[in-house]
């Protein structure tokens, strides 16, 4: 294998779909999971589904294919092809609130980060992978998040947090049939122990997932059998090690593995025959492992074997030879190193040249959804945001309130005070808000300006009383702020409506509620707050 980890891979689908089109979902689950299929049949398959999507007006279906393409590219080793198209992917689901698609991109873009040596990117974007999964992702879809989640705490030497997450996995495991599912979650968690200098625990989790697929008649498959090997042998069970490693490489035809797997599987197999003292059969696997490393191209294996090479001559008490090979296996291993250097050099002005177009075209969109004037985020940005907290409130239960607040006789501080002051009072009003949002301790509390001297103030997890109290608290604090300073005698207020998420809220409902709770605010005599409360159909 040429990833450090052997872990098992696939990539869930997590899209909802109507029966009309379960068939093409059904399809690009197949293609999203790589595992045996051909890269090239592969990639030409989801450029067919992406004209064909392309031609339905069916955006997220193309979007989707084409990032099956862009997996594809990265393994074939077109780095800067991929990571363009990722990007582009990522910022559409960005965009469209697409959290399918924002999960997955970001886990193929830590994948491509990872496969460069950099791991804490891979952690990054497999955290805000899980973080996008919905709510309604079926336990069985979530499992293989959770697991490279855990993969990743592993490669950046947090075992215990990686223990905590395959934990949940083995939960999330339980609401699958596939026994797959099951050995996923206990052959990375062996390995991840067998790295962390924990046989025995990698052993118990062995016996586990060796249990698993006994009850239920299903053959490990060779990486699976690899990361056994690889645990009897850190235990000193070498002959037991070499049954199961000639067990993998039997098997291996049958398993679609890897282009690297069998050189990997031989050199397993000469460390086990090398350990046992059979000299002779350690050497020749070891031949007939660099034989294939140099025909392939498989540089850094072939290094490792130089290396195995060199401890094989030690051991027959020939160290003039031993002396030599680790020379060849040092020289060798610094031309890998120095020959990564120079295609991660590479890679990386490519991406840089990917990211830079990225990060303008990111601060292009991050501009067109804020306010100018007060910094906070305009309506572009609530309509785009908004229906997504709607549903989530809706689907987990919660209650979520959008507020509308509007400053009081406005038009007497432009005309009295001058609109230099009007836009001091909008940008103190503005701060204000910004930080009762802050405050609330909420992740999806959001302060915004929908136009003039209207804002919204949207949040969740207050009951009706609690809510109003946070209102009326903010209605309390700009009323005592010293406007004298600015505005002399002309006061400043605002009348808040607010309303709370519905059953059947949509966008415009629930801001309209919120207006008309405004109104009465305003007709009531201003500087207060007026709720729509929680008739019955309401989220509690």
């Amino acid at each position: 294998m040429t990833e450090t980890l052997r872990w098992r891979r696939g990539m869930p689908m997590v899209r909802r779909v109507s029966p009309d089109d379960a068939a093409g979902s059904a399809e690009l689950d197949r293609l999203e999971d790589w595992t045996g299929l051909d890269p090239r049949g592969r990639a030409a398959r989801a450029a067919e589904v992406e004209l064909a999507a392309a031609r339905a007006g069916d955006t997220a279906t193309e979007m989707r294919a084409r990032l099956i393409q862009a997996d594809v590219a990265e393994r074939g080793g077109d780095l800067k092809q991929a990571v363009a198209i990722m990007w582009q992917v990522n910022e559409w689901a960005h965009q469209y609130g697409h959290r399918y698609l924002i999960a997955r991109s970001h886990l193929l873009l830590g994948r491509t980060y990872r496969n460069m040596g950099d791991v804490a990117a891979l952690l990054e974007h497999v955290v805000t992978a899980v973080e996008h999964l919905d709510a309604s992702v079926p336990p069985r879809r979530r499992l293989p998040y959770i697991v490279k989640y855990a993969d990743a705490l592993t490669e950046t030497g947090s075992i215990e947090a990686a223990r905590e997450r395959y934990r949940q996995a083995v939960e999330l495991a339980r609401y699958s049939t596939d026994v797959r599912d099951e050995i996923l979650v206990l052959n990375n968690h062996a390995y991840a122990e067998y790295l962390s200098d924990e046989p025995e625990r990698a052993w118990a989790l062995i016996e586990r997932m060796r249990a698993a697929a006994a009850a239920r008649d299903h053959r490990l498959d060779p990486n699976d059998l690899d990361t056994v090997a690889s645990v009897q042998i850190a235990l000193g069970r070498y002959a037991e090690a070499e049954q199961t490693i000639l067990e993998a490489i039997t098997a291996y035809p049958e398993g679609h593995q890897e282009a690297d797997a069998l050189p990997e599987f031989l050199l397993t197999l000469a460390v086990t025959r090398r350990l046992q003292g059979a000299a002779e059969a350690a050497r020749d696997t070891l031949a007939e492992c660099r034989s294939l490393c140099a025909a392939h191209g498989h540089g850094e294996i072939l290094v490792r074997v130089l290396q195995e090479q060199a401890e094989w001559y030690a051991q027959a008490g020939d160290y003039q030879r031993a002396y030599e090979e680790y020379k060849r296996f040092h020289a060798a291993e610094k031309r890998v190193l120095d020959e990564q250097r120079e295609a991660q050099a590479r890679t990386r002005q490519a991406l840089f040249e990917v990211n830079e177009a990225r990060e303008e075209a990111e601060r292009f969109r991050e501009q067109a959804r804020r306010d100018p004037l007060t910094g906070l985020r305009n309506r572009r940005y609530v309509d785009e945001l908004l229906p997504a907290l709607i549903g989530r409130a809706q689907a987990n239960g919660t209650p979520m309130w959008a507020a509308v607040l509007d400053l009081d006789h406005f038009k007497q501080v432009n005309d009295l005070c001058s609109h230099e002051i009007g836009d001091q009072v909008l940008v103190m009003v503005a701060a204000l808000l910004a930080d009762t949002a802050a405050g609330l301790g909420e992740e999806s509390a959001m302060a915004a300006r929908l136009g003039g001297e209207e804002f919204l103030l949207v949040f969740g997890g207050y009951g009706h009383a609690e809510a109003l109290a946070v209102l009326e608290r903010l209605r309390r604090r700009v009323a005592a702020h010293p406007w004298r300073q600015a505005t002399g005698d002309v006061p400043v207020t605002i009348s808040i409506g607010a309303a709370s998420v519905l059953a059947d809220s949509t966008h415009p409902t629930l801001l309209a509620r919120a207006d008309a709770q405004l109104y009465e605010a305003k007709r009531a005599g201003r500087n207060r707050v007026r709720t729509a409360g929680q008739p019955a159909g309401a989220i509690r």
